[in-house]
Order: C-alpha cells, then sequence, then structure tokens
C-alpha cells in the first residue's frame, strides 16, 4: 500500500476520535459556553455566577413601571408632606407689578428750627431706628450776622426767669396784680419752651433738632456741614406702622377692577409671598382711569407693617378677585418643573410614589390651579417634592407591583 495514503487514513482517523469525544464526552459539544438557567438563580456552562445578571433585570423592570420609592423614614427626615385633594374654591387672578410704599401720614419730615451750620448728632444712617424726641442733629450759628439763636434764646430765658421770680415773691403782697404776674408768667414759659427746643439741655452744642415722631429714617436731605434755613428738610422718618401696597394694572382688565379685594405679593429680594388679608390689609382705592404719565390703572392696599419688608421695594403682586367652585389647587411647593413642563408626585402607598404631569391654569402666589393630571382623592407630595424628584434619580422600588 502506497505510504502516502496510509498516512492520510491515520489522519482521518483520528479527526473523527477528537470530534466523537467532544461532542459527547461531558454534554457540552460545541453549545459548552451557552448560559443555561437553573432553579437556584445560577448560570451553568462555564460555572460563572448569573446572579449579578438577574437582580439587573428586575431593576430594569421596576425602573419601567415609573415608580419611586423613597423609605417613609427618610421622606419625613426629608420633611416630605402629602395629601389627599379635594376640590374647593379658587380665585380669579390678576399677576402684576407695583411698589411698596410708606403709608401717607406715616412718614413724618424732620425741618431745621434755626438758620446755621448743620451737624449730625452720632452715627446717622439710612434705616436707623429713632425714639420720639431722640436728638438727630445740632445747628450751629456763631459767627453768623444774625448771631446765635441758641444764645439769644438763653439771655431771654434767664431774663423772664428772673422777672418771674421777682414777681411771685410780690403777689401775695399785693404789691403786683394777679393780672400782671400771670402775664409775666407766660413770658417765663414762652422763653422756657422755646430755648429748651432748639438748645437740647446743651448749650455748647447749637441748637438741638429731635425727631417728632419715633421709626426709621428712611432718608436724609442734607450732608453734615451744610447751612440750612429755617424750616428746611433734613431727613425723613417712617414709622412703618402701615404700609401701602401699590399696583398697576393694565387697562384692559378694568372690568376686573370692582371685584378685587385682596392680594398676595412677593417681594423682589424674597420668596416669601405675603397676604394683605393675614397683615390686616384692606383695598384703599382702585383708579378710574389711567394716569397721565403711565398706561396702567392704580390700585391700592394698605396693611400693617411686616418685618422683611421694606418701603420702596418692587413687588410680584397677584390681585385676587371672584371665586370658583369646585376648582382643583395644589400650593406652589408641590409642583416641580422641567424644561417648561410641569410635574407632581403621586404617593402611591407608604414608600412608593409616581412621577405624573399636570397642565396648570391660574396662580395666587400661594396655589396653582390644576387642569388635568390628578384626581380628586389622589394622595399628592405637596411639601418637599424636590427630595421625592432626587429619589427617582437613584432609587428603584422592591419587586413589588400596584393595581390602581
Amino acid at each position: 500500500m502506497n505510504i502516502n495514503r496510509i498516512l492520510s487514513l491515520a489522519l482521518c482517523l483520528a479527526v473523527a476520535a477528537c470530534g466523537g469525544g467532544a461532542g459527547h464526552g461531558d454534554g457540552r459539544g460545541e453549545h459548552a459556553h451557552d448560559d443555561v438557567r437553573h432553579p437556584e438563580g445560577t448560570y451553568g456552562g462555564d460555572g460563572h455566577d448569573g446572579g449579578t445578571h438577574a437582580e439587573e433585570i428586575h431593576a430594569g423592570e421596576r425602573a419601567h413601571s415609573g415608580e419611586i420609592s423613597l423609605p417613609a423614614e427618610k421622606a419625613e427626615a426629608a420633611g416630605v408632606v402629602s395629601e389627599i385633594i379635594r376640590p374647593g374654591t379658587f380665585r380669579d387672578v390678576i399677576v402684576t407689578g407695583g411698589d411698596v410704599e410708606s403709608a401717607p401720614g406715616d412718614a413724618v419730615t424732620v425741618v431745621a428750627n434755626v438758620s446755621g451750620v448743620v451737624a449730625f448728632t452720632g452715627t446717622m444712617a439710612e434705616g436707623l431706628s429713632v425714639a420720639k424726641g431722640q436728638q438727630l442733629f445740632s445747628i450751629k450759628s456763631d459767627g453768623l450776622l444774625d448771631g446765635d439763636p441758641v444764645s439769644r434764646a438763653r439771655i431771654e430765658y434767664e431774663a423772664a426767669k428772673a422777672e418771674y421770680e421777682r414777681a411771685s415773691g410780690l403777689v401775695d403782697d399785693r404789691i403786683v396784680s394777679r393780672k400782671e404776674f400771670e402775664s409775666i408768667r407766660a413770658a417765663y414759659e414762652t422763653a422756657r419752651l422755646r430755648y429748651e427746643a432748639i438748645a437740647g439741655g446743651d448749650v455748647s452744642g447749637g441748637a438741638a433738632v429731635k425727631s417728632p415722631a419715633a421709626g426709621y429714617i428712611s432718608g436724609f436731605a442734607v450732608n453734615e456741614g451744610d447751612y440750612v434755613s429755617v424750616g428746611q428738610t433734613l431727613a425723613t422718618v417712617s414709622g412703618n406702622s402701615r404700609l401701602y401696597l401699590s399696583a398697576d394694572v393694565s387697562e384692559r382688565y378694568s372690568a376686573w377692577l370692582p371685584r378685587i379685594e385682596e392680594a398676595n405679593f412677593r417681594l423682589q429680594s424674597g420668596d416669601m409671598v405675603y397676604s394683605t388679608a393675614e397683615l390686616g390689609g384692606k383695598l384703599v382705592s382702585y383708579g378710574r382711569n389711567t394716569g397721565e404719565a403711565s398706561p396702567y390703572i392704580p390700585v391700592t392696599f394698605s396693611f400693617d407693617r411686616h418685618d422683611g419688608i421694606i418701603p420702596g421695594s418692587y413687588a410680584e403682586i397677584w390681585l385676587l378677585g371672584k371665586e370658583r367652585d369646585n376648582v382643583i389647587s395644589l400650593p406652589v411647593s408641590a409642583l416641580t418643573e422641567e424644561q417648561g413642563v410641569y410635574f407632581v408626585y403621586v404617593q402611591l402607598d407608604e414608600d412608593c410614589y409616581r412621577k405624573q404631569e399636570v397642565k396648570t391654569g391660574a396662580t395666587d402666589g400661594q396655589r396653582t390651579e390644576i387642569l388635568s393630571g390628578v384626581n380628586d382623592g389622589d394622595r399628592v407630595v405637596v411639601e418637599g417634592a424636590i427630595h421625592v424628584k432626587l429619589a427617582s434619580a437613584s432609587n428603584a422600588i422592591p419587586a413589588h407591583t400596584h393595581n390602581h
């Protein structure tokens, strides 16, 4: 037999033997590395554990459910509060802007009582609290043509005092008549009051200018060292006991104005929303026409001063009109916004929430009208919604389902 044929036959037999062993020896063959699922949750084949892959599958199923897990104890610690929503009343709203101002008569003007050079008494600044009768300025007239008014007042006072004391010892002996004595006493009292008013008890300090009311310094009209005349304005003191909220309303809302009774407002400098009703406020007036210098109609409220509300501040204002019944509304804190779309979080059970898109209507600064997305009886997160939103990005609920 040819040697080449013998070698070829031997090679074929060897290959056949290897193929048979791979296909039947241990039962794996060409599928030796396929994953085979076992009841215990592990995978056969190459011996690797398949549990991690199984958990990823379940997590994916939960993520697609749209439900968010936030354990009750963590929600409470984060300040998450939910409530069952019910339809109620909601007012028509006009959204506009305006200013907070001192109420007329609440601010008083401090004026110079003599002519001279003004000096500040101590450290003076806007916003400083002052008491009624507290000295704010002194005015000195030394070297001026008319002389020092304090010195003149002192001389007049001392002369009137001496005359009064002399007459007091003679009236009982009828050397001075009762009528003459009363005239002398009146002249003395007038001179005393004038002297005390402008001297302030300090003869060397010039004429004292005192605050006519308690409050806060809201502005200065002069600088230290300026020459002032009698009656010239030196400063303004605001009592701030009552403030005005003045809203500028477009003329297209003129027909609504008779129905306006209250307002909510928020200062540009903060997030707090105030209510004129809660601050003892009332509608003072609304304009019947636009002003000469403005195309807007003024609407004015007065209210009690509150710490943090500063006259002169700009405010965003919600004017509240006629009530509407059977309206679903939520606190503005219940809403989160993403690219112009608003969402709330509906609580499904103690630890589970669902993100829900809603369509919004009017807002009064404190609550927002909900047109669609939630229904009567839904339990919605009204405080701490941002914490549920953060949980939605990092947590998945345990493997259970809800039928709602």
